[in-house]
Protein backbone atom coordinates (compact mmCIF):
# COMPACT_ATOMS: atom_id res chain seq x y z
CA UNK A 1 0.00 0.00 0.00
CA UNK A 2 1.55 3.32 -1.47
CA UNK A 3 -0.31 6.80 0.68
CA UNK A 4 -0.57 8.51 -2.73
CA UNK A 5 -3.90 6.29 -1.98
CA UNK A 6 -4.64 7.20 1.60
CA UNK A 7 -3.60 10.38 2.35
CA UNK A 8 -5.93 13.35 3.29
CA UNK A 9 -5.67 15.84 0.74
CA UNK A 10 -8.39 18.18 2.25
CA UNK A 11 -5.90 19.94 3.54
CA UNK A 12 -6.20 22.56 6.28
CA UNK A 13 -3.00 25.38 5.82
CA UNK A 14 -2.41 28.75 7.46
CA UNK A 15 -0.27 31.40 6.57
CA UNK A 16 2.88 32.27 8.68
CA UNK A 17 1.08 35.02 9.65
CA UNK A 18 -1.30 33.53 11.39
CA UNK A 19 -1.89 33.99 14.97
CA UNK A 20 -1.61 31.29 17.71
CA UNK A 21 -4.78 31.78 18.70
CA UNK A 22 -6.51 31.57 15.43
CA UNK A 23 -4.38 28.02 15.00
CA UNK A 24 -5.49 26.65 18.16
CA UNK A 25 -9.32 27.38 17.19
CA UNK A 26 -8.51 25.98 13.92
CA UNK A 27 -7.24 22.97 15.15
CA UNK A 28 -9.89 22.75 17.71
CA UNK A 29 -12.55 23.20 15.11
CA UNK A 30 -11.57 21.12 12.67
CA UNK A 31 -10.29 18.74 15.17
CA UNK A 32 -6.83 17.71 13.97
CA UNK A 33 -3.94 17.55 14.99
CA UNK A 34 -1.85 19.41 12.88
CA UNK A 35 -1.58 22.34 10.68
CA UNK A 36 0.69 22.75 7.81
CA UNK A 37 2.18 26.47 6.89
CA UNK A 38 1.74 27.43 3.37
CA UNK A 39 3.45 30.37 2.14
CA UNK A 40 1.62 32.79 -1.00
CA UNK A 41 2.56 30.27 -3.45
CA UNK A 42 1.04 27.44 -1.54
CA UNK A 43 5.06 26.24 -1.05
CA UNK A 44 5.17 24.77 2.32
CA UNK A 45 7.19 26.18 4.55
CA UNK A 46 6.94 24.46 8.53
CA UNK A 47 4.20 22.57 10.33
CA UNK A 48 2.25 23.64 13.40
CA UNK A 49 1.21 20.62 15.89
CA UNK A 50 -1.00 20.76 18.87
CA UNK A 51 1.25 19.93 21.29
CA UNK A 52 3.59 23.23 20.58
CA UNK A 53 0.83 25.50 20.92
CA UNK A 54 -0.17 23.96 24.41
CA UNK A 55 3.32 24.59 25.04
CA UNK A 56 3.28 28.46 24.50
CA UNK A 57 0.08 28.37 26.40
CA UNK A 58 1.38 26.70 29.56
CA UNK A 59 3.59 29.78 29.80
CA UNK A 60 4.62 31.17 33.00
CA UNK A 61 2.27 33.98 33.11
CA UNK A 62 -0.45 32.03 34.65
CA UNK A 63 -1.10 35.62 36.24
CA UNK A 64 -2.53 37.19 33.12
CA UNK A 65 -6.21 36.88 33.01
CA UNK A 66 -7.99 35.01 29.92
CA UNK A 67 -8.14 38.28 28.27
CA UNK A 68 -4.74 39.52 28.70
CA UNK A 69 -2.87 36.26 27.89
CA UNK A 70 -5.05 35.95 24.52
CA UNK A 71 -3.99 39.72 23.53
CA UNK A 72 -0.41 38.57 24.20
CA UNK A 73 -0.79 35.66 22.00
CA UNK A 74 -2.65 37.26 19.60
CA UNK A 75 1.15 38.72 18.72
CA UNK A 76 2.20 35.44 18.50
CA UNK A 77 2.44 34.17 15.16
CA UNK A 78 3.13 30.99 13.22
CA UNK A 79 6.30 31.59 11.83
CA UNK A 80 7.37 31.68 15.41
CA UNK A 81 6.12 28.15 17.13
CA UNK A 82 6.45 26.55 13.86
CA UNK A 83 8.72 23.56 12.77
CA UNK A 84 10.48 24.78 9.66
CA UNK A 85 12.65 21.65 9.04
CA UNK A 86 9.85 19.19 7.87
CA UNK A 87 10.11 15.54 7.13
CA UNK A 88 8.21 14.83 3.85
CA UNK A 89 7.59 12.12 1.61
CA UNK A 90 6.39 11.13 -1.71
CA UNK A 91 3.67 9.99 -2.66
CA UNK A 92 5.33 7.26 -3.70
CA UNK A 93 6.40 5.89 -0.24
CA UNK A 94 4.73 2.41 1.50
CA UNK A 95 2.73 2.89 4.47
CA UNK A 96 5.12 0.49 6.52
CA UNK A 97 8.05 3.14 5.14
CA UNK A 98 6.02 6.02 6.23
CA UNK A 99 5.74 4.31 10.08
CA UNK A 100 9.21 3.71 10.05
CA UNK A 101 9.78 7.11 9.64
CA UNK A 102 7.51 8.19 11.40
CA UNK A 103 8.77 6.39 14.49
CA UNK A 104 12.29 7.55 13.61
CA UNK A 105 11.81 10.60 13.65
CA UNK A 106 9.56 10.78 16.97
CA UNK A 107 6.58 12.69 14.87
CA UNK A 108 3.06 12.20 14.37
CA UNK A 109 2.23 13.40 10.86
CA UNK A 110 4.29 13.40 7.49
CA UNK A 111 3.24 15.74 4.50
CA UNK A 112 3.25 14.07 1.51
CA UNK A 113 4.76 15.97 -2.11
CA UNK A 114 4.43 15.25 -5.51
CA UNK A 115 7.54 16.38 -7.03
CA UNK A 116 7.86 19.98 -5.40
CA UNK A 117 4.18 20.00 -4.51
CA UNK A 118 2.41 19.85 -1.52
CA UNK A 119 -0.44 17.18 -2.38
CA UNK A 120 -1.42 15.37 0.94
CA UNK A 121 -0.95 14.85 4.83
CA UNK A 122 -0.66 11.37 6.53
CA UNK A 123 -0.87 11.07 10.40
CA UNK A 124 -0.16 7.87 13.07
CA UNK A 125 -3.89 7.52 13.25
CA UNK A 126 -3.78 6.97 9.47
CA UNK A 127 -1.09 4.53 9.52
CA UNK A 128 -2.74 2.31 12.81
CA UNK A 129 -5.93 2.31 10.92
CA UNK A 130 -4.30 0.88 7.57
CA UNK A 131 -1.95 -1.60 9.49
CA UNK A 132 -4.92 -2.74 11.82
CA UNK A 133 -6.68 -3.93 8.50
CA UNK A 134 -3.75 -5.53 6.73
CA UNK A 135 -3.39 -7.29 10.45
CA UNK A 136 -6.76 -8.47 9.53
CA UNK A 137 -7.68 -7.71 13.22
CA UNK A 138 -11.40 -7.92 14.01
CA UNK A 139 -13.83 -9.69 16.81
CA UNK A 140 -15.07 -12.50 14.69
CA UNK A 141 -11.24 -13.47 14.33
CA UNK A 142 -8.94 -15.75 15.98
CA UNK A 143 -4.78 -15.10 16.50
CA UNK A 144 -2.75 -18.21 15.90
CA UNK A 145 0.87 -17.95 16.90
CA UNK A 146 3.61 -20.76 15.23
CA UNK A 147 7.19 -20.69 15.98
CA UNK A 148 9.34 -22.47 13.21
CA UNK A 149 12.70 -22.73 12.33
CA UNK A 150 13.81 -20.04 9.64
CA UNK A 151 14.42 -21.75 6.78
CA UNK A 152 13.27 -22.72 3.33
CA UNK A 153 9.63 -23.98 2.67
CA UNK A 154 8.06 -23.71 6.40
CA UNK A 155 5.76 -21.45 5.23
CA UNK A 156 4.43 -23.46 2.45
CA UNK A 157 3.85 -26.30 4.93
CA UNK A 158 1.63 -24.16 7.28
CA UNK A 159 -0.01 -22.63 4.41
CA UNK A 160 -0.73 -26.00 2.64
CA UNK A 161 -1.51 -27.37 5.87
CA UNK A 162 -4.75 -24.65 6.65
CA UNK A 163 -5.06 -25.17 3.19
CA UNK A 164 -6.00 -28.85 3.34
CA UNK A 165 -8.03 -28.34 6.02
CA UNK A 166 -10.15 -25.92 4.53
CA UNK A 167 -9.34 -22.81 6.62
CA UNK A 168 -8.92 -19.90 4.99
CA UNK A 169 -5.92 -17.20 6.48
CA UNK A 170 -7.03 -13.59 6.97
CA UNK A 171 -3.63 -12.08 7.33
CA UNK A 172 -0.19 -13.48 7.90
CA UNK A 173 3.20 -11.95 9.55
CA UNK A 174 5.92 -13.53 10.30
CA UNK A 175 7.79 -12.19 13.55
CA UNK A 176 11.95 -12.59 13.93
CA UNK A 177 12.50 -13.64 17.71
CA UNK A 178 15.52 -11.62 18.46
CA UNK A 179 16.16 -13.80 22.11
CA UNK A 180 16.04 -16.87 19.77
CA UNK A 181 17.87 -16.47 16.91
CA UNK A 182 17.10 -18.55 13.72
CA UNK A 183 13.38 -18.93 15.06
CA UNK A 184 10.34 -16.89 13.53
CA UNK A 185 7.29 -16.73 14.66
CA UNK A 186 4.29 -16.86 12.47
CA UNK A 187 1.01 -14.95 13.86
CA UNK A 188 -1.85 -16.08 11.86
CA UNK A 189 -5.27 -14.94 11.52
CA UNK A 190 -8.11 -17.03 10.62
CA UNK A 191 -12.17 -16.60 11.09
CA UNK A 192 -13.32 -17.47 14.54
CA UNK A 193 -15.43 -20.39 13.20
CA UNK A 194 -12.45 -21.91 11.78
CA UNK A 195 -10.41 -21.53 14.83
CA UNK A 196 -10.88 -25.08 16.20
CA UNK A 197 -10.00 -26.66 12.99
CA UNK A 198 -6.95 -24.57 12.24
CA UNK A 199 -5.10 -25.78 15.63
CA UNK A 200 -6.47 -29.09 15.71
CA UNK A 201 -4.70 -28.87 11.64
CA UNK A 202 -1.90 -28.00 12.39
CA UNK A 203 -1.53 -29.69 15.70
CA UNK A 204 -1.58 -32.73 13.56
CA UNK A 205 1.56 -31.90 11.67
CA UNK A 206 3.44 -31.07 14.62
CA UNK A 207 2.77 -27.45 15.05
CA UNK A 208 2.86 -26.26 18.61
CA UNK A 209 0.30 -23.50 18.67
CA UNK A 210 -0.14 -20.85 20.47
CA UNK A 211 -3.82 -18.81 21.20
CA UNK A 212 -2.94 -16.60 23.94
CA UNK A 213 -0.28 -14.96 25.56
CA UNK A 214 2.12 -17.02 27.19
CA UNK A 215 5.43 -15.71 29.63
CA UNK A 216 7.84 -18.72 28.75
CA UNK A 217 7.18 -19.31 25.17
CA UNK A 218 10.07 -22.26 25.09
CA UNK A 219 7.17 -25.22 25.15
CA UNK A 220 6.80 -23.77 22.10
CA UNK A 221 9.88 -23.36 20.23
CA UNK A 222 10.45 -26.04 17.37
CA UNK A 223 12.44 -29.01 18.72
CA UNK A 224 14.67 -29.24 15.78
Amino acid sequence: MYIGRIMRTNLITISPDTSLVDARNLLEEKKIDHLLVVDRNQKLVGIVANRDIKQYWASPATSLSTHELNYLLQKVTASMVMIKTVVTVPTSTTIERAAFIMQQHRIGSLPVMEGDKLAGIITSTDVMSVLLKAIGISDDSLRLGLFVVDSLGQLAQVSATLRDAGVNILSLFCWPEEDYPGITQLLIRVGSADGTKAVDALTAKGFKVKTQYEKDITPYLPTT
